[in-house]
């Protein structure tokens, strides 16, 4: 504990050392004596910022700087410390409103939108950061936390200390990427969950020292901790009660843990995914313990090294069945080994850096700075971009050792004009940025532009070898881009359709970075979301070793990440998402004819929105020695991705979305048999679900895409259309007259009967108790709308009076997230009976898991006690008293929660229902068609 308060109070040294000139940045004038109170100042400064461009630059001289009330960071500012020695944000010792614990108080907010009160940073808060600024907290504020940072793509906290003291957290709500920060003391150092875009949170080179109860306290937070240093403290990594994680670690370092290093939570869940490799320990007595079972993992020697530590749901390769393992590989050492050291090299001298201003470069947006770029780069090894659009017309070169400085990827763009003659007509790739073969180039916080009518265009083509790096770069085009003015582009039509300029297509040019020819090295925060590209990142013809961390590739319409003839990558904290409009086939990674690549902490998303389904999230061909490490697929519509992993060479598929480990060898998998008792019934659709049996045992279902409502005869065993009238049918029930009743997406609340092809609408009724009704619920996505399954709002009554279909204000008043209606009743699979008094089951696709409740008289779900750890998209009680749930395949469990029986469907099954003329047929509604299997009654 002396060394950490030793090293503590040594003044930091400054990363950028030399004032940088920047005509469109805001100086902060304020004293920065640690006396008075520079809040105002600070303040003025960031607003000013914000009152003119909207996007920018703050740079805070060295100083230290007394504030005594929470500065709030607007979207797209960045506060970044310059001069000889690191600027310091003091918290005084006992200052005002700092001293509860429980309501905790900021010193810095980083705000989604400046309002009143200021709203907090959200998944569409891009490119705001502090950087080169220390945080020092004074004795007496055990409620103070230096910085709440719930944002998104290209925000960051780098290069800082913070020197938390009595105070309650360094970090709350961390997100995107954090990069040499330093925590001394505090409660916790890091205190986080889920990032608001749900994606991973990376932290790179970090050292925890002094933490009172844990360094990191967290939930579902999806760390990538690359070389993290943790010393003198209880808990390295404490996972909170309740909830999962996606771990991943490399090259760390536990000095002296007293207690657990690692406290794993959710042990049994498929969310929860841990992943460690190359982690030295001294001192540390216990490596990990498992929170619910209470089980330990001692260290085998005072001093060890930790080669592989791993617990969640394996798959040893394609093929093979998958298990929940644990591996702890530990043999002792004699010493302990210097720290790995970072692969991301430290920038030239700072006073040999030129302002590329001073060469005759204009960056004002219209100017041809082709020329003066290229006689900039052949005379300088270092060049600063002050802010403003850098138009080019032609490729810009680097030499081997070039590096390239800005400061704000959208601030700070090199910028090719839609229809630049050098990059018409059909032909060859051609880049606007080159790095050369082997050179050692860096090029950080610029962004790159290639606009939406130049179809040779490639962004940036890549050749620069093993210590090259690119970092803070932001390829330009899609969700995101700003105009001139700080505001947010369009990219679409009013119809989510194309680009709201006709002449400027989607998927028409070559990909945005393209890593090639030997190219290698370190990619560290990029954002590459261009619609106009045909992926985001493309890595070819390539054995130099490769570093991708915290990547968003996103929005693409055919492929987001591809690996091609490549070797010796490493990819982690790869993030993908698919919008409705232009994502419907974007296929998120494919890796081809490859070997000893690892992807570790991969998160795909497709949006709420989407509707068009899509068979795999990863494709893996004539490919050997591909690693996988924590896989997280989802999404929060109703077309997820079918399979995780497909291998297209042997047609073998891995449907579960959420694993911790595969290896593929490149060994040839075994077949994968179909199984005998399934029988397809119907082909053909679109997306089928929300089904339901009829008296006579026929299953009705629907294909919402086309709005049409099919009937499979359980007689006479074929298909014909109920309705297929334009009145949006989502999900269906029966009454016990036979009165068909439709959920439907039109309108608010609207639940009507079909009859005949005659619609009669139900109007909602009070919640009251039904005595010997039936009632109907989703069993499916449960958790979106907990409270109105657990407190209805009102019941809608089938026309015999029989059955109840209790709703919430939800539904009645057509809810919405992110602009679609998220009521129960329409994002579930389907809607099953449910007996009051007797058991209802209730699955949850994002938890992969299933809850067992009671159902009252009044429709309301009672007593919610978890099941299994297994759900997907349905689930339904057999005539056998088993329970079948819909999870990739269909797992069929005894009522005491033991796997009996695995059915495989050929295609991923959505819906089960049971129906037939006795009730013994389990209809599958599967995506693209309708398959049946045949079940006894009470064999357990």
């Amino acid at each position: 504990m002396i060394a950490a308060l030793a090293a503590a109070s040594l003044p930091a040294a400054s990363f950028y050392e030399q004032r940088l000139d920047d005509p469109k940045a805001v100086y902060v004038n304020a004293a920065g004596d640690g006396i008075v109170d520079d809040t105002a100042a600070i303040q003025q400064a960031i607003d000013k910022v914000q009152d003119t461009s909207r996007e920018g630059v703050v740079f805070l001289l060295s100083g230290r700087y007394r504030v005594t009330n929470t500065i709030y960071i607007w979207p797209s500012i960045r506060v970044i410390g310059v001069g000889a020695t690191r600027p310091v944000l003091l918290l005084a010792p006992n200052t005002p409103g700092y001293q509860d614990p429980v309501n905790e108080k900021l010193m810095v907010f980083f705000a989604g939108a400046r309002t009143t009160p200021p709203r907090d940073a959200n998944p569409g808060t891009f490119y705001s950061a502090l950087s080169n600024v220390d945080i020092e907290i004074g004795d007496g504020n055990p409620g103070a936390i230096g910085v709440r940072a719930h944002y998104a793509q290209h925000c960051f906290l780098t290069h800082m200390d913070f020197r938390i003291g009595s105070g309650l957290a360094a970090i709350h709500e961390g997100g995107n990427v954090a990069e040499d920060v330093h925590f001394f003391g505090g409660r916790y150092a890091i205190w986080t969950r889920t990032p608001s875009p749900g994606w991973q949170f990376t932290v790179m080179d970090a050292k925890f020292e002094g933490q009172r109860e844990a360094a990191i306290h967290e939930g579902a937070a999806g760390l990538t901790l690359i070389r993290p240093r943790f010393r003198d403290v209880p808990t390295a990594i404490e996972i909170e009660p309740g909830y999962p994680e996606e771990l991943w670690m490399e090259d760390g370092r536990f000095e002296q843990i007293s207690g657990p290093a690692l406290i794993v939570s959710l042990e049994n869940s498929a969310r929860t995914q841990i992943n460690m490799e190359r982690v030295v320990c001294g001192g540390v007595p216990t490596f990990a313990l498992f929170r619910e079972s209470g089980r330990k993992v001692p260290g085998p020697a005072p001093i060890y090294n930790v080669k592989t530590f791993s617990h969640g749901l394996h798959f040893s390769d394609v093929g093979a069945t998958p298990e929940t393992r644990n591996i702890f590989d530990a043999a002792p050492l004699n010493a302990m080994p210097e720290p790995a050291p970072s692969d991301l090299p430290d920038l030239p001298a700072r006073d040999t850096w030129v302002n590329v201003r001073s060469l005759g470069v204009k960056g004002d947006g219209t100017t041809d700075d082709t020329a003066a770029l290229r006689a900039a780069i052949a005379t300088h090894r270092t060049l600063y971009f002050p802010m403003g659009r850098y138009v080019v017309s032609d490729t810009i070169a680097l030499k081997p050792d070039t590096v390239l400085v800005g400061l704000h990827p959208s601030a700070t763009q090199i910028d090719l004009l839609d229809n630049t003659s050098a990059f018409q007509g059909v032909g060859s790739p051609k880049p606007l940025l080159e790095a050369p073969h082997g050179g050692t180039n860096i090029v950080t916080g610029i962004g790159l532009y290639t606009n939406g009518i130049n179809p040779r265009a490639v962004a940036a083509k890549w050749m620069a070898g093993p210590h090259s790096m690119m970092n803070d770069v932001r390829f330009l085009g899609g969700h995101g881009t700003n105009r001139a003015d700080g505001t947010r582009d369009n990219p679409y039509n009013n119809t989510h359709s194309a680009d709201p300029d006709t002449r400027r297509r989607w998927d028409a040019q070559y990909p945005s970075l393209w890593v090639t020819g030997g190219g290698g090295g370190t990619f560290l925060d990029i954002w590459t979301p261009s619609t106009f590209a045909q992926a985001g990142m493309l890595i070819s013809n390539t054995s130099t070793e490769g570093r991708v961390y915290g990547l968003s590739s996103e929005h693409h319409v055919r492929n987001e990440v591809q690996v091609h003839n490549a070797a010796n990558w490493k990819i982690y904290a790869l993030q993908t998402e698919e919008e409705r409009g232009e994502g419907g086939f974007a296929l998120p990674l494919e890796i081809t004819d490859s070997s000893n690549i690892t992807v570790a902490n991969l998160f795909m998303y497709r949006v709420i929105s989407s509707y068009q389904p899509f068979p795999w999230g990863v494709t893996v061909a004539r490919s050997k020695n591909i690693r996988f490490r924590n896989l997280h697929c989802w999404s929060n519509s109703k077309v997820s991705f079918d399979d995780a992993v497909f291998d297209p060479v042997h047609n073998v598929e891995i449907r579960q979305r959420e694993f911790a480990w595969l290896d593929i060898t490149g060994a040839t998998p075994p077949a994968q048999a179909p199984d005998p008792r399934v029988h397809k019934l119907a082909g053909g659709f679109f997306n089928i679900s929300g089904g339901a049996t009829g008296p006579a045992g026929d299953f009705y279902f629907v294909d919402a895409h086309w709005q049409r409502i099919y009937r499979w005869s359980a007689t006479d065993r074929g298909l014909s259309i109920v309705s297929d009238n334009p009145v949006e049918p989502v999900n269906l029930a029966f009454d016990r007259a036979g009165n068909l009743m439709v959920v439907s997406y039109a309108g608010n609340g609207t639940v009507y009967t079909l009859h005949d092809g005659d619609i009669a609408l139900l109007k909602p009724e009070p919640v009251t108790a039904h005595p010997g009704a039936r009632i109907i619920l989703p069993p499916s996505a449960w958790r979106l709308n907990a409270e109105a399954l657990q407190k209805p709002a009102v019941l809608f009554v089938s026309p015999d009076g029989t059955t109840i279909l209790p709703a919430g204000e939800d539904f009645i008043h057509g809810a919405v997230s992110w602009g679609i209606k998220s009521s129960a009743l329409i994002r579930g699979f389907g809607l099953a009976p449910a007996i009051p008094g007797q058991p209802f089951y209730l699955t949850e696709e994002s938890e992969v898991s299933t809850w067992r409740g009671t159902v009252q008289p009044d429709g309301s779900l009672v007593d919610l006690k978890p099941f299994v750890d297994q759900g997907g998209e349905s689930v339904a009680t057999g005539p056998d008293g088993n329970v079948y749930i819909a999870a990739g395949e269909i797992y069929v469990y005894n009522p005491a929660g033991k796997l009996i029986d695995t059915i495989r469907v050929p295609e991923r099954p959505v819906q089960l229902v049971f129906g037939g003329k006795e009730g013994r047929t389990l209809f599958i509604a599967a995506r693209t068609s309708l398959y049946a299997v045949n079940v006894g009654a009470h064999t357990r």
